[in-house]
């Protein structure tokens, strides 16, 4: 399967997400720059996941991102506990939170900010600087 068909546009997420509450199912967002996308973030998306209930990722740009946004994305939608991916702009997002509903959201932004700087910081360690 190609899980690039895993990111969405933000009108077809509401169209899925409203589908998804008429059927009884809930829907959780996680919000976060996954970048790079490490391990941590993979654990972190396994716990916050819930058995029967969709799990919707909106990516978003950090300060001085390392990698697109695309790219980001379909990282992201690779990993098999992700139902569908957004990618968000720097505009609108706190719209788009509002419009979709989820049951629960998740912002992982801050925590994607110290992944990375502790991630950069092990690199520059290996490199001997």
């Amino acid at each position: 399967m190609d899980s690039r068909g895993k990111i969405v546009a933000a009108a077809q997420a509401l169209e899925i997400l409203g589908r998804a509450r008429s059927a009884g199912q809930t829907a959780r967002l996680v919000i976060g720059h996954f970048d790079p996308l490490l391990p941590a973030h993979g654990r972190r998306l396994a716990e916050i996941a819930a058995p029967g209930g969709l799990l919707v990722v909106l990516v978003t740009d950090p300060p001085d991102p390392i990698l697109p946004a695309r790219a980001r994305a379909e990282l992201v939608a690779a990993l098999r506990v992700i139902d569908w991916v957004l990618l968000g702009d720097s505009t609108g997002v706190e719209e788009l939170i509002g419009q979709l509903e989820t049951d629960q959201v998740f912002c992982e932004e801050a925590a994607d900010l110290r992944r990375a700087e502790d991630f950069c910081r092990h690199v520059r360690a290996r490199q001997g600087g």
